[in-house]
């Protein structure tokens, strides 16, 4: 094998080597390349991958009997050994013969390899190549995005198979996009399924919540993070059985759920993830804000869980005129007025059903309520975010205006990182004894929402020019993740099926802002933010419609916003070329019912070495703490030139970063994981003006707020 010290030595003369010499190990030279990475010399971190590739190729090579550089021309047996191994699925052989794996294998880009940081190549290393069962690699990253391209594309016809597997990978490997986290690590595996996050609504009955538990729990043992809408359930002190004041609340179903998250790992790496969502007119409404706070009584507590509160606009006008707000008993609602309350929404700003219910119920002498100030709730909830960094904020009025299927569904809560929305409804379960004894169980299966992510890098896409070449790539491969996945929860996949709901989302933002030199507090960043997610909207639809053609449409396509123009309507879209597109999707259909989300994706930012999501940075130049060591890690691409545009998120004035949201939110059929940054000294006022402003800017919803003095986890599954 040739010199790997002396071909690094040439390959870097021109990066000042002075002071030490390559005759030390690799793992001296990876950390003394580490220590030299700073914002005047961030290419280090190239250097520094360069030398944990070389290392990874020796080790491979070893268990492959070859050498690293030859390393990558053993794709064919290296599938085959996997398969035979039980590591990798026997379908990859049935879908694709040996001369086809030839075919990818000599397509394999070694030199892409090259594009990684030394975050993003150990991030990938460490959690998402195949291993051997005692830990070893068996897989190279270039092999990964083939496995990860040959899984995506193994059930299209014959005649197309390999060059769309070609195409999934050229988009994987230039890292012009990721895909969730769940797919990442599981896809071609024999462990583990594809999909990012679930949603489940819990019926207002002892089976339904226990069941929805067992599912919960189903799910999160394969890696997937759920989030779970609680509104239907009655509030503490409401009837059962007509016996008064025996309800116990929402609070001991969270302690059971938070026990859930805990007790059931995923894949035995990192314990499971639950958000739960609450109306802010259920009575059980303060305890729930309080559940992840530190102090009070720990039985009343549930630090693992994340809480999201629902918010109808209604609330929103009482907060800002400092008017009182009504707290209800769901079940007590469904009693005395005969309809649930959550059921409805303002259909349009102002007014609508929702606010004409809610009116009754105050008027209803016969109901009991409690009057608080809705100014006091949102203190609740303000200092909760700022120790807890939750609730998340759900605008309910405007994500159900904005439901292309509100045709046939509402949606009452979002996932585990806000940024998706649609329909949902609990599961009904009935017991039934026949004549001979035995019981039979029926399910009326609700929709169980699955989350199916994907995103753009848009500092590489956008800058190379690729858009109208990746995406339609992109959305086969979301769409094929329906086909493939294998989901335990039936109703979850019958969900799935019925609606066939992608999220292609984006990260890389302020990576290409400092690139395009737009400044984040500016007019022409929003400017560039409404453009630039108008036209990925375009073809997103437009990918999903020539779907649509060769595949057919989504179950429940007709009635829907898509199929009567309404979508493009409410969202202004008239010229000429969106109005031709509106009409071929009333003629063709569309292929998937839900298309975009913008999900955190911070992960799978590492890997491609670009900002997470569209978010701020967070530092120009900070380290992350690895098991021995620490990674330094710079603004991507800093230089002279691009530093002037990478201002830190705590020091960034939020109300420009709600502007570009709104803008882009507008192009967006479901939401977007957005952050708030706050500095640990915000006033109460400065916090509730950002809010105000997010839910005037059309926001669905709001994912963390960061605050200086707390240090929160993103959702892996959401990563993508």
């Amino acid at each position: 094998m040739e010199d790997t010290n002396t071909k690094l030595q040439q390959e870097f003369a021109h990066l000042n080597w002075t002071g030490w010499t390559f005759e030390k190990s690799g793992k001296e030279l990876i950390l003394a390349a580490l220590d030299r990475i700073s914002m005047q010399e961030p290419d280090w971190t190239y250097v520094a991958a360069r030398i944990r590739l070389n290392q990874l190729y020796s080790s491979v090579a070893q268990s492959r009997y070859t050498n690293g550089a030859t390393v990558y021309e053993q794709f064919e047996q290296v599938v085959h050994k996997l398969v035979e191994k039980k590591l990798y699925r026997s379908t990859l052989l049935e879908a694709y013969t040996n001369e086809d794996i030839q075919t990818l294998g000599q397509a394999l880009e070694r030199e892409r390899d090259k594009k990684f940081t030394y975050l993003g190549l150990h991030t990938l290393v460490d959690r998402y190549v195949t291993k051997d069962f005692d830990g070893s690699i068996l897989e190279l990253p270039q092999e990964r995005f083939m496995i990860i391209a040959m899984t995506l594309m193994q059930k299209e016809p014959q005649h197309q198979r390999v060059s769309l597997t070609l195409d999934a990978y050229w988009a994987l490997s230039n890292l012009y996009m990721t895909v969730a986290t769940p797919t990442l690590a599981n896809a071609g595996k024999t462990h583990g399924q594809l999909s990012s996050c679930f949603i489940d609504t819990i019926e207002d009955s002892l089976r339904g919540i226990f069941d929805s538990t067992t599912d919960a729990a189903t799910l999160s043992k394969n890696g997937g993070g759920i989030g779970i809408y609680l509104g239907k359930i009655r509030a503490r002190g409401s009837s059962i059985k007509g016996y008064k004041g025996t309800s116990s609340g929402v609070l001991p179903w969270m302690k059971q759920l938070n026990n859930t998250a805990v007790s059931v790992d995923q894949l035995g790496q990192r314990q499971g993830a639950i958000a739960v969502y609450l109306d802010v007119w259920h009575k059980d409404i303060f305890s729930f804000l309080d559940a992840k706070l530190n102090n009070g009584d720990e039985r009343k507590r549930t630090h693992d869980l994340f809480t999201g509160v629902c918010l109808p606009d209604l609330f929103m006008e009482k907060v800002e005129a400092r008017e009182d707000w009504y707290l209800f008993d769901p079940h007590e609602v469904r009693q005395v007025m005969g309809f649930s309350l959550e059921d409805f929404f303002d259909e349009k700003q102002g007014s609508g059903s929702f606010r004409e219910k809610y009116k009754l119920c105050v008027e209803n002498p016969e109901l009991t309520k409690e009057s608080v100030p809705a100014i006091e709730i949102m203190k609740r909830v303000m200092i909760s975010q700022l120790e807890t960094g939750t609730p998340y904020m759900f605008y309910r009025d405007q994500a159900n205006r904005m439901n292309p299927n509100n045709h046939c569904g509402m949606v009452y809560g979002s996932n585990l990182c806000t940024e998706i929305m649609q329909n949902m409804s609990p599961t009904f379960v009935k017991e039934e004894v026949t004549k001979d004894g035995s019981i039979i169980i029926t399910k009326q299966p609700g929709d169980y929402v699955v989350c199916n992510l994907s995103s753009i890098n848009l500092a590489t896409a956008v800058t190379d020019d690729v858009l109208e070449r990746l995406i339609p790539i992109q959305v086969r491969m979301l769409d094929n993740v329906i086909d493939i996945n294998e989901i335990e929860v039936p109703q979850a996949k019958l969900t799935n099926e019925k609606y066939r709901a992608i999220g292609l989302g984006t990260f890389g933002w302020h990576h290409l802002l400092a690139l395009k030199k737009i400044k984040w507090e500016s007019e022409e960043a929003v400017e560039f933010a409404d453009e630039l997610y108008e036209k990925i909207a375009y073809l997103t639809i437009e990918s999903s419609m020539e779907l649509s053609k060769e595949k057919g449409s989504f179950k429940v396509f007709e009635g829907s916003d898509w199929e009567t123009g309404s979508f493009f309507s409410k969202r202004g879209y008239s010229n000429e070329k969106w109005s031709d597109l509106t009409a071929k999707v009333k003629e063709n259909g569309l292929r998937n019912g839900y298309l975009m989300a913008v999900a955190p994706n911070s992960s799978t930012a590492i890997i491609a070495g670009t900002t997470a999501s569209i978010d701020p940075i967070y530092r120009k130049e900070y380290a992350e703490e690895k098991k021995n060591f620490r990674i330094p890690v710079t603004a991507p691409d800093i230089s002279a030139e691009t530093t002037w545009f990478y201002k830190a998120a705590h020091e960034t004035d939020q109300h420009w970063s709600i502007k570009q949201n709104g803008a882009r939110q507008k192009h967006i059929d479901q939401g977007i994981s957005f952050n708030i940054y706050v500095k640990n000294t915000v006033k109460a006022k400065e916090l509730l003006d950002i809010h105000v402003a997010a839910w005037k800017e059309g926001l669905k919803t709001t994912y963390y707020v960061r605050s200086t003095s707390s240090e929160l986890e993103d959702c892996e599954s959401c990563s993508s």
